[in-house]
């Protein structure tokens, strides 16, 4: 799959994975200001990647956490999962949310976050007075056992 790719700022890097059979592209940190950026504790500080993207219709991108940033030093996304809309062509930013209790620094060129490009189904939502029944029921959060 082919997907065009903008930089806005000349800082700006291109995705890129880790491995071979990496799933996720890192995305980089490239502020408009070009500065490191001080994300306070239990905040959250939008980070620029400087990128806009063309995604293809029928996929989105899935902006998820690093792993190794998230797990050592309490940094991922602040909506958990991002999504890029295929018809948005602004900037890809990445609201990066500080979980400790200690300020966190992100410095220009730094990995930031992971982006997959999925695909998805169209829906058409049909509303009904009521919906076929299943053995579960409306049992849920944990109604299923452990």
């Amino acid at each position: 799959m082919q997907i065009q790719i903008q930089k806005l700022r000349e800082s700006a890097q291109l995705p890129h994975r880790g491995s071979e059979y990496a799933a996720g592209y890192d995305l980089y940190a490239a502020p408009a200001e070009g500065k490191e950026i001080v994300i306070a504790p239990h905040t959250t500080a939008m980070i620029g990647t400087g990128l806009a993207v063309a995604i293809p219709a029928g996929y989105f991108g899935g902006v998820f956490a690093r792993s190794g940033l998230a797990s050592k030093q309490g940094l991922r996304p602040a909506n958990c999962v991002g999504v890029i809309d295929s018809d948005y062509r602004g900037e890809c930013t990445v609201a990066l949310h500080n979980d400790t209790d200690e300020p966190r620094t992100i410095a220009p060129g730094e990995r930031i976050a992971q982006l997959v490009i999925l695909p998805f189904l169209e829906a058409d939502f049909q509303q009904r007075d009521s919906l076929p029944e299943t053995d579960r029921g409306a049992g849920g959060f944990g109604s299923t056992g452990k």
